[in-house]
């Protein structure tokens, strides 16, 4: 795992957790140049989905262990706040209940936080790992119907189409299949308290309209 600071580290500390098979730039290359003004921006880039790293991603809790080892080490512990998005808002969550470091606010961005069980958490990776993979490694699908149905709906919404395929970070073949499964699989099996309550910390949660009720 690498964490990649921009910004004075006089500023207060803005910790940047990137979603499912997300690289760190497609989530937030665009904004760091605004945080950077205002905040000492650490973004995370995951074992596994690093380009300058030989590793495979573990488990979300020894990559929130790592997370939290360089806040103690570089941030004394104590950051000013913490934004997640999609898997990004599990480890948020992980940060808070766990404790063993500190943040004033934690912001999660269209985060479920499912839980499963593990029967289940096993079907659900074996069922979109085959579906998800090569859109990580080659930038399309290898099912006919899935890329018909990505190219028809380029064609309707091409913009949004883009940014979503550029938040992913395009095709990257240094990404394995195991990275994958192990961070998908494990977000499904990891547990979190029912309620977060932390004092001097405040949580945020935001969520698309057409989430629904849920």
């Amino acid at each position: 795992m690498k964490v990649y600071e921009f910004g004075k580290k006089s500023a207060p500390a803005l910790l940047l957790l990137p979603g499912t098979c997300c690289h760190w730039k497609g989530n937030f290359g665009r904004v760091i140049p605004l945080l950077e003004k205002d905040f000492r921006v650490l973004c995370v880039s995951y074992d596994g989905f690093d380009e300058t790293e030989n590793t495979e991603f573990p488990t979300m809790l020894e990559e929130t262990e790592k997370t939290e080892a360089y806040i103690k080490e570089h941030c004394s512990g104590h950051i000013h706040g913490a934004y997640g998005c999609s898997l990004g808002g599990s480890f948020v969550g992980l940060l808070a209940a766990r404790q063993n470091i500190h943040m004033d606010y934690g912001i999660l961005g269209s985060s479920d936080l499912d839980q499963s069980p593990v029967a289940a958490a096993k079907l659900q990776t074996a069922l979109l790992l085959p579906l998800l993979y090569p859109f990580i490694r080659d930038g399309k699908f290898k099912s006919r119907i899935l890329q018909k149905k990505l190219q028809k709906r380029m064609g309707q919404t091409e913009a949004y189409v883009q940014a979503f395929m550029d938040m992913l970070g395009g095709g990257r073949p240094y990404v394995t299949m195991e990275s994958c499964k192990n961070q998908f699989y494990s977000d499904l099996i990891t547990p979190l308290p029912d309620q977060i309550n932390v004092p001097g910390t405040e949580i945020h949660i935001f969520y698309a309209l057409k989430m629904g009720k849920k």
